[in-house]
């Protein structure tokens, strides 16, 4: 091989690939052709001594010494032996007798490299380092590598597949399949676990046998993805993972393609679909059977029978609003997030708010900073802080003082002055306000006050930004955008006035003191949560979130609703006492006003942004304090101050525990906690709406304006895994046109088994109009023969046509550009369709001839009501009307009403006393006394002998213990 160049040096590999690659009927013609011109010269290359570099030299073609071959190709194997090929292109390749072999020697560390035709050496052996034989097995996997990954990614990878394509010899074979090749392509991963699984339990009480347990693990995971083909008709896609979540995840389907001038269009076989282009007959794509489609001449017939997996929904959207509905429990009112600036607001609440619309409060606040423990990475606004609870309250409302507090002429307000507090900080405390140094507040302090409970100390604490929170600046309250955790502290400095007074709670940022000096805060929220102090009265309980934003007043609906113990059925009024019949949301202060806002309660709540509700975060915002405690206490109480039964009545509903003591007590109280707010609210216009669900089905979405039907990334689009719809046409939304969303979700637990077949005819009479027909039945067939009302098993038929005319209209282009400046060039076209609908219900056989249903289930209603915690335990009054036997019901002492009653007490043991724990259990109890049945434990299985409990599990139950002295003089 001869190259043209000058004496030039060339790197040994840049050398090695260009003698090896170029080597083409290129290069050859371009040497025959310069040659066949000037043959005064040949040009080769030769090398120097040390094999590396080539040199060009230039012959005369007659001299002695020229080599007769021109294009000779240098014998690299002796030099590189490894490196060397062993054939391809224009070399040949090497004989099958000869061997190349490497041997490590130890003695020397070198590779000993030999190259043998038979069992005699035909090249003189050679070595490399260990260095040098490393460089060259990386060099070749990096090779291997890109070879492989080139192969992987070629149109020939179908050679290499794990099973090769089968190739059938046979006539008929290719005429129905339309060809002769079976290509199966697998892939994924199969993985199967076997195990043994061996646990010894050293529990003495368990039988030696017991103690040791063995027991057999077996697990199998498959992901299997097949691709098959036959032909060029039959095709077979599989889609299964074994670790799927729900059944609709794993995916089959069959589908067998005709010819063009074939009867057999298509026949699917699976997971299929009927999407159907009308509006009244829209069809489904959840579907799991068969599917034909057939033609014949101008008549195109498609049939199906399948099961249907998914379910059909429809959302309405009036003006881009979407209606929601909501269910919030008494006992969840957002905590942390609201609070009282002070007992003077939480005291003026109630009575601000008793004669809506109007504020009865002269008070404005107009300064405030919120400071809160700093657990972001922000680090800026921060300033050491100090927080009081007693600041700013009076002698009634502070946990630490005792003495006076200074009363204005106009009356008591909160302020720095109106207790000792701050004057004692900058007096007694050895002048706190001067030095301010934040280490030494616990020793400046007086031994009465303790830290988390008086007072706080923050190091770095973070000033909100008033988009943060919003404040109520003539109720004194705020309600942050962000709730706080237990542990976090959050303080605040106010200033407002009031009849032309200014009056200041805390220390401002802006006063003048210098950090590191903390500043002197009023402390809204600690890190303990202690219901027994009056801390914990600032954190309101009656703002209640329903998860809507930018609530519309129109369409906005709530009533407070009350849990009937006796029946287990929501109610919107009381089932007794003086409120009896009378609409809970008038009874708990949400409805005063009617709709012209007069004061007359007409059973609706009043919908008074910034007051009873919050429409741009969609909070509930009762104007009463404690609505479901203190205040319906008092409603029904006053109805006939000091009767008994009344005070009785109102003791019942009453739910006090909410407000007294934290959700986690305040909810082992069921026969309280029976109070929920329901109703539904419509947000204003948005572009995005949600479908309510998750994984829809590809195409299965449908959006309508009007009688419109709007295209998909046109008009909309779909996030088909999230389970939302984005209008993208503002046109649409500035208009205000209903929208309608008709949509098919795939069925979480597909038990109700549901049938759908049915066929759809077009008819093409000619190339501009086409006729069609549609028939389908819809039948489901209930788990079991009673199914309650509104939940009926259906068994419909629905039949209709449609058709479509369209064809071009010329003059219609022609007539619009005779418009004066416009010019249109696009074809016009003339566009007509309608279709008719009509639906046969009916209903499954397995409900009955008539279809029986039932309104409610009374069998299976609950009410579970926990006996065994003694809270749930009082004294019971006397029977009444039984002179008899209890002669003192006629008295009304409420001493001597109790001369007869036996002793008894209710209790239940800890369990120190039941069993022994180091260093816990009293001395004096002994096994004895552990051993008799008043104080022993019992176990489940003495109660319930024949409930299976986990093997090696002693399980105990807790018992509620009363004790009966009927010889003995009681409560």
């Amino acid at each position: 091989m001869a190259v043209y160049c000058n004496k030039i040096k060339l790197a040994k590999s840049f050398l090695k690939y260009t003698f090896v690659t170029t080597a083409s009927a290129a290069v050859l013609s371009a040497f025959i052709g310069a040659g066949a011109k000037d043959r005064s010269t040949h040009t080769y290359p030769s090398f120097d001594d040390d094999n590396s570099t080539p040199v060009v030299e230039t012959t005369p073609p007659d001299s002695p010494n020229v080599d007769p071959i021109k294009y000779k190709f240098k014998d690299e194997s002796i030099q590189d032996p490894l490196n060397y090929p062993n054939g391809g292109g224009l070399k040949l390749n090497d004989p099958s007798n000869i061997k190349k072999e490497v041997v490590y020697d130890p003695s020397t560390g070198q590779y000993n490299i030999t190259q043998k035709m038979g069992e005699q050496d035909y090249r003189p052996p050679t070595f490399m380092t260990q260095d040098e034989y490393m460089d060259y097995q990386l060099h070749k996997q990096v090779k291997s590598y890109w070879k492989q990954r080139t192969g992987a990614e070629s149109m020939n990878q179908s050679s290499r597949a794990l099973i090769p394509k089968l190739h059938v010899n046979s006539e008929l074979f290719d005429r129905v399949f339309g060809g002769n090749t079976v290509d199966i392509r697998p892939q994924g991963t199969a993985q199967l676990i076997f195990g043994v699984n061996n646990s010894r339990t050293e529990n003495p009480i368990l039988p030696v046998r017991q103690r040791s347990i063995t027991t057999f693990n077996f697990n199998e995971k498959i992901q299997l993805n097949v691709i098959g083909k036959i032909g060029d008709k039959l095709k077979l896609t599989t889609n299964y993972n074994t670790e799927a979540t729900f059944d609709f995840e794993n995916q089959m389907k069959i589908e067998y393609n005709g010819h063009e001038d074939e009867i057999i269009k298509k026949i699917e076989a699976g997971n299929v679909t009927l999407p159907l282009t009308g509006s009244l007959i829209t069809g489904s794509t959840s579907l799991f059977g068969i599917k034909t489609q057939l033609q014949f001449g101008r008549l195109t017939a498609t049939t199906l029978l399948s099961q249907q997996k998914g379910k059909k929904s429809e959302i309405n959207v009036t003006g881009g609003a979407q209606i929601t509905q909501f269910e919030v429990t008494g006992d969840n009112y957002e905590s942390n997030r609201h609070y009282f600036l002070s007992q003077f607001f939480r005291e003026r609440f109630d009575t601000a708010l008793s004669k809506l619309p109007f504020i009865q409060s002269t008070i404005n606040i107009s300064k405030m900073e919120v400071w809160v423990t700093n657990r972001s990475s922000i680090t800026t606004d921060l300033r050491n802080i100090v927080a009081f609870a007693d600041l700013g309250e009076d002698s009634a409302h502070v946990s630490t003082y005792t003495k006076p507090f200074i009363v204005d002429s106009a009356g008591y307000y909160p302020k720095n002055g109106a207790n000792n507090l701050y004057h004692q900080l900058a007096d007694t405390m050895t002048g706190y306000l001067k030095s301010r140094d934040i280490n030494k507040i616990a020793a400046l302090l007086p031994g009465q006050y303790a830290i988390s409970r008086d007072y706080e100390s923050i190091q770095l604490a973070r000033r909100l930004a008033p988009t943060d929170y919003t404040i109520n600046q003539k109720l004194g309250y705020i309600s942050l955008n962000q709730a706080l955790n237990y542990d976090e502290i959050l303080g605040v400095a106010f200033q407002y006035t009031v009849d032309g007074k200014t009056y200041q709670v805390g220390e401002f940022s802006t006063d003048g003191i210098e950090s590191p000096k903390p500043l002197i805060v009023k402390l809204l929220k600690g890190t303990i949560t202690n219901p027994r102090l009056p801390l914990w009265d600032l954190m309101m309980k009656n703002i209640y979130s329903i998860g809507g934003y930018q609530i519309n007043p129109q369409d906005f609906q709530l009533a407070v609703w009350y849990n009937n113990i006796s029946t287990g059925v929501d109610i919107n009024f009381l089932p007794d006492g003086p409120m009896k019949g009378k609409p809970l949301v008038q009874v708990v202060a949400l409805d005063h006003l009617n709709l012209n806002g007069d004061a007359a309660p007409d059973g609706v709540f009043d919908f008074l942004d910034g007051i009873t509700i919050i429409s741009s975060n969609g909070r509930i915002v009762f104007p009463v304090a404690e609505p479901f405690g203190k205040y319906l206490y008092n409603r029904i109480a006053n109805t006939a101050p000091g009767d008994p039964t009344t005070m009785a009545n109102a003791e019942k509903y009453a739910y006090f525990q909410l407000y007294d003591s934290t959700k986690t007590i305040a909810l082992q109280y069921p026969d309280k906690n029976r109070f929920k707010l329901k109703g539904q609210y419509k947000s204003s216009s948005s572009s995005e709406i949600s479908l309510n669900t998750v994984n829809v089905p590809q195409g299965s979405v449908t959006v309508t304006a009007g009688a419109i039907k709007l295209t998909e990334n046109v008009d909309y689009t779909v996030d088909y895994t999230l389970g939302r719809v984005k209008i993208i046409n503002e046109g649409i939304l500035n208009s205000g046109t209903p929208i309608k969303i008709s949509l098919e979700s795939n069925s979480l637990f597909a038990l109700q088994s549901k049938t759908m077949m049915g066929a759809h005819f077009d008819y093409k009479v000619n190339k501009d109009f086409i006729l069609g027909g549609t028939i389908m039945r819809l039948a489901e067939r209930p788990l079991t023969q009673k199914v309650n009302i509104g939940s009926e098993p259906v068994s419909n038929i629905v039949a209709g046509i449609d058709g479509n005319y369209k064809t071009e209209a010329p003059f219609l282009t022609r007539l619009i550009d005779k418009i004066p400046f416009y010019s249109t060039k696009q074809p016009s076209y003339i566009t007509a369709s309608g279709e008719a609908a009509r639906l046969f219900p009916g209903h499954s056989n397995a409900i009955g001839k008539d279809g029986n249903s039932y309104l409610d289930d009374f069998e299976g209603s609950i009410s579970r009501i926990d006996m065994r915690p003694i809270q749930y335990w009082s004294l019971a009054s006397i029977p009444q009307g039984q002179s008899s036997l209890f002669p003192e019901a006629s008295l009304f002492d409420s001493l001597t009403i109790g001369y007869n009653r036996a002793r008894f007490n209710w209790h239940t043991l800890d369990p120190l006393f039941t069993r022994q724990t180091s260093g816990l259990t009293p001395a004096n109890i002994d096994n004895a006394a552990m051993s008799k049945h008043p104080t022993r434990e019992v176990l489940e299985t003495e109660i319930f002998p024949n409930k299976q409990l986990p093997t090696g599990s002693v399980t105990y139950t807790n018992v509620f213990d009363l004790a009966y002295f009927p010889s003995e003089r009681g409560p």
